[in-house]
C-alpha cells in the first residue's frame, strides 16, 4: 500500500518557524526520526519511507500554500495513490494551539491550502489533520499572526504535539481513518 502524506506550508527563510508551516514542521520531524531526507522534486520536496510494510511518500509542496493542490494532484497521479490514501496536515486558527482534529472529508474552513486541493482534485473526501494554532490576535492581525513566529510557550509544547501527529500518521496508514479519528480526536 502507498500513502501520500502532505504537510502544507510556505518555502523560504521568511516563513520558516511560522505557525502557517506546521505541516512542514511535522514532516521534518518525521523525516528526522526515520533517518530520511527530502529531495527537491517537481512541485515540492519529497521523501519516501516504509512503515509496517506501507510506503509513505512525504510531500512538502513548493507551490506555496494557495497552490498546494497542484503539488498534491501531481504526486497522487505520479505515485498512483488514491485520494483515500492521502493525508493532509494543515494549521487551523479555529482550534487552540496544539489541538488535533482529524477528518475523513470536509470543506476548506477558510484555509487556502485546503481550498486549492479541493479545487484541483474536484473533491473534498480525503483525510486531513488540522493542527490548532489558536487565534490570539487583534482584529485585522490574522495574516501577521499566521505568518508570525511561534511564542516561547508554543515552542515548548510543540515537540510533544508533533509526536502525537506522527503517531496519528502511523495509525492512519495501518488502521485507517475511522479508527485514527476515534483514537486521536479525543486526546
Amino acid at each position: 500500500m502507498k500513502y501520500l502524506i502532505a504537510g502544507l506550508g510556505n518555502f523560504g527563510e521568511k516563513y520558516a518557524g511560522t505557525r502557517h508551516n506546521i505541516g512542514f514542521m511535522v514532516l521534518d520531524a518525521l523525516a528526522g526520526l526515520s533517518g530520511i531526507s527530502f529531495q527537491d522534486r517537481r512541485y515540492g520536496f519529497v521523501a519516501t519511507y516504509r512503515y509496517r510494510a506501507r510506503t509513505c511518500i512525504l510531500l512538502k509542496p513548493s507551490t506555496y500554500m494557495n497552490r498546494s493542490g497542484l503539488a498534491v494532484n501531481y504526486w497522487l497521479g505520479k505515485e498512483k495513490i488514491s485520494p483515500e490514501n492521502l493525508f493532509v496536515i494543515v494549521d487551523d486558527l479555529a482550534l487552540p494551539f496544539g489541538t488535533i482534529r482529524i477528518r475523513a472529508r470536509g470543506g476548506d474552513g477558510g484555509h487556502n491550502g485546503l481550498y486549492s486541493i479541493n479545487q484541483v482534485l474536484g473533491r473534498q473526501d480525503y483525510p486531513r489533520l488540522r493542527f490548532g494554532i489558536g487565534s490570539y490576535y487583534n482584529k485585522g492581525g490574522q495574516t501577521d499572526y499566521v505568518l508570525g513566529e511561534l511564542t516561547g510557550e508554543e515552542k515548548l509544547v510543540l515537540p510533544e504535539r508533533i509526536e502525537k501527529v506522527i503517531e496519528s500518521i502511523h495509525s492512519f496508514v495501518t488502521v485507517g481513518i475511522e479508527r485514527t479519528m476515534n483514537l486521536y480526536n479525543n486526546r
